[in-house]
């Protein structure tokens, strides 16, 4: 009896040998972490069958095909509680991160009306696909809701599905719930392009969703001075949907400096320029594969490849933006610099009692300096080009009020001071006689005598 179990458990192996082409382990149970490697040969025994079997039960890696995907996939992960709170986690989001970029930092936005026209008009079940170049970490949601109108912003089902890395957003099920609650995808590194997390992608589009994905597949390295190429997996989001979705590209420069690598938190008072560009059209690619039998890895490729060159072709340009963008920010700095130096030079200052520590041109008392672009030095009196307009005050060290001032504001708070006194004083660009024809500039002078004065001399 015992002889025939034998023949069949061996037989048993020979048949799992011949079916999966693996060596049943016949060897005793050993304590996996010992002291003769036996941990590291028996996972590299199991790798090898992992693989040999892959290979000859699934379809070959370099083999590509077309994938059926219907409008189920994931179906059981949306349930009703999910998509409640869809509805209302990704407006609330979006709207934060809308007032965060235009609110708190500068956006300048080129080419949304190609945007807008394919989210608000684009026909009914047409997917969609957004391009970008990926920067940040949070270049989506931020730039994403930057670039949404209101209407787009407010509805859930319009917004765009995304996908993250397993290791970097699905952590754990605290980090799963929330990124799943808005409306983001998991993808396993080097799993492929077949796996399921593009499958759900490409069901999306089947449904006539949105998807937005960085065709680079991870972060520029450099800060975004450069771009990588383009995976394969935006060419199957492309040719394996049901209907040809419409592609829009986009690039922006300046998240680098909103959020920069390392850091936890994004900056504000940043400055962002995003350039939207021509959906790509695939037109010519899809009448090669019926008219010449082109491969489907070709096709990937090729897809894949136009995306690249596209997106780098508006990287160029909006770096060229960008730079416009901040020569004219400086102009306007120069500018503004111009203008409060004009108003500072129609103070009456006399009225507050300091006529005789504003110097003239000659004057060889050290000056408060404001020159084109914004400095603010303390300098001794040189000669200035007759053109060249400057504002000039000099500080006594000997006592008075103005060392008074010196020790409790800062240059910058008495310059400000200083231009309030002009709007209260209606006839600034008139030598006044006295100071009773101007009563707001009496009152102050008297508050500044009852209030300020004695706490500074008794200092």
């Amino acid at each position: 009896m015992e002889d025939l179990w034998k023949s069949r458990a061996r037989s048993l192996q020979l048949r799992l040998r011949d079916r999966f082409r693996i060596a049943v382990d016949r060897h005793r149970r050993l304590p996996m972490f010992s002291t003769d490697g036996y941990f590291s040969s028996t996972l590299q025994r199991w790798l090898r069958r992992v693989r040999d079997f892959r290979r000859d039960s699934l379809p070959s890696s370099s083999a590509f095909y077309r994938k059926r995907v219907g409008k189920d996939i994931g179906a059981e992960e949306d349930s009703v509680f999910v998509r409640m709170l869809q509805a209302l986690a990704v407006p609330v989001i979006g709207n934060v991160c809308y007032v965060f970029m235009h609110g708190l930092n500068r956006v300048q936005v080129y080419g949304a009306e190609k945007l807008h026209e394919v989210l608000l008009h684009r026909p009914e079940n047409k997917p969609l696909i957004t391009v970008s170049n990926h920067v940040a970490s949070m270049d989506d949601p931020l730039v994403i809701a930057s670039l949404l109108p209101p209407s787009v912003l407010l509805d859930a089902r319009s917004l765009r599905w995304t996908m993250c890395a397993t290791d970097r957003c699905f952590k754990n099920p605290v980090t799963s719930a929330f990124f799943q609650c808005v409306k983001v995808l998991p993808v396993s590194r080097g799993e492929g392009i077949y796996q399921k997390g593009m499958d759900m992608a490409v069901s999306k589009l089947n449904s006539g969703g949105w998807v937005h994905i960085f065709p680079e597949g991870s972060r520029s390295r450099d800060g975004g001075k450069t771009m990588g190429s383009a995976k394969r997996g935006v060419g199957r989001l492309v040719l394996d949907a049901d209907n040809t979705p419409i592609v829009v590209p986009f690039v922006h420069t300046g998240m680098q400096e909103v959020m920069p690598i390392g850091a936890n938190f994004p900056r504000i008072g940043q400055a962002v320029t995003v350039l939207i560009g021509d959906p790509i059209h695939f037109d010519d690619l899809l009448n090669e594969e019926q008219t010449q039998h082109m491969s489907r890895g070709k096709l990937y490729d090729a897809v894949s490849s136009r995306v690249s060159r596209r997106l780098q072709e508006l990287k160029v340009q909006v770096d060229k933006l960008a730079l416009e963008h901040s020569i004219q920010l400086q102009n306007h700095d120069m500018q503004t610099t111009e203008w409060a130096a004009g108003i500072l030079h129609q103070v009456d200052w006399e009225s507050f009692g300091m006529g005789s520590y504003i110097t003239s041109e000659d004057d060889s008392s050290s000056r408060l300096e404001i020159q084109s672009p914004m400095k603010l030095n303390v300098t001794n009196t040189q000669e200035h080009a007759p053109s060249e307009r400057y504002f000039g005050m000099g500080f006594s060290y000997e006592g008075g009020i103005v060392s008074r001032i010196r020790g409790y504001m800062d240059p910058t708070e008495l310059m400000g001071f200083a231009a309030r006194g002009l709007f209260l004083n209606r006839r600034a660009e008139e030598k006044l006689a006295s100071i009773q024809e101007i009563r707001p500039l009496k009152a102050w002078k008297q508050f500044l005598e009852a209030n300020i004065l004695p706490q500074w001399n008794a200092c």
